[in-house]
């Protein structure tokens, strides 16, 4: 049973098996929660305990996993004066306290939503060839959405794109901020093998395939910058957090980039 919340709470807790609490807010794939969550991960890290684990965010999610045998043996010992809790309830008890739920008309102003202002913009101008070989699903968004193949390509790179989080593989942004006006489901059939670098478009998410890897994305176009590179200091060149611009080039831009 999900822990109860205060009112007024823009969040909600609720188990995911007995080792972990998601943390889950009622906005959408946008700034303001990507704000929300950044403050979060924040305070987590600043109220953080021995028996916690880690935590992964995801585009509105927060899961926190912990080790309950070390909580029940901590509260039996008499280190938490509330030792009739369950290792649930204290980790619950604690997020609470680490977002500091404030009631209905008292958002004061060390309350997590009155600090989730805009962050300092981490731009990064990404280069794209769209369609042709590069971007093969090009025509099909085109399709889609009632645009001619360059309109859609001038709406794409008119928005800056907010990077909420890293996956399915390594160095992949999830990124939102996609114009309704292009969203376009997946392939009906995914491909095999998908080129490193190809952009894409799947529902209202669009995103950089950093490896080869199969795939079901609309496939637009394809950058020639390297997204993961396990041998350095700081693998993935985007982190959550970051804002990402598409700039279009040519093809003998493209194969100009790859062979430097």
């Amino acid at each position: 049973m999900a822990y109860t919340r205060n009112p007024g709470a823009s969040y909600e807790l609720y188990p995911l098996g007995e080792q972990a609490v998601v943390i889950r807010w009622e906005g959408g794939i946008d700034d303001q929660t990507r704000r929300l969550i950044d403050h979060c991960l924040e305070s987590l890290e600043r109220h953080r305990f021995p028996e916690l684990i880690e935590w992964v965010a995801a585009y509105r999610t927060v899961t926190v996993y912990y080790d309950p045998v070390a909580l029940y043996l901590k509260s039996a010992r008499g280190y938490d004066p509330n030792e009739n809790m369950t290792p649930y309830e204290l980790v619950c008890r604690w997020i609470h306290y680490c977002l500091r739920e404030q009631q209905p008309g008292d958002v004061g102003e060390d309350s997590l939503e009155s600090r989730a202002i805009e962050p300092a913009a981490r731009i990064k101008t990404v280069p794209v060839c769209f369609g042709g070989v590069h971007g093969p699903d090009l025509g099909e968004v085109a399709l889609h959405t009632g645009l001619r193949p360059e309109e859609v390509v001038e709406l794409y790179c008119s928005t800056t794109y907010l990077v909420h989080m890293i996956g399915f593989v390594p160095g992949f942004p999830y990124l939102g901020g996609l114009p309704q006006r292009l969203q376009t489901p997946r392939r009906g059939f995914p491909r095999g093998e998908i080129p490193a670098g190809s952009v894409g478009i799947a529902g209202e998410q669009t995103g950089i395939y950093p490896l080869a890897t199969p795939g079901g994305w609309q496939l637009i176009g394809r950058t020639p910058m390297t997204l993961f590179d396990p041998a350095l200091s700081q693998p993935s060149l985007f982190s959550a957090g970051d804002y990402v611009r598409f700039k279009p080039i040519s093809v003998a831009e493209f194969d100009a980039a790859v062979q430097r």
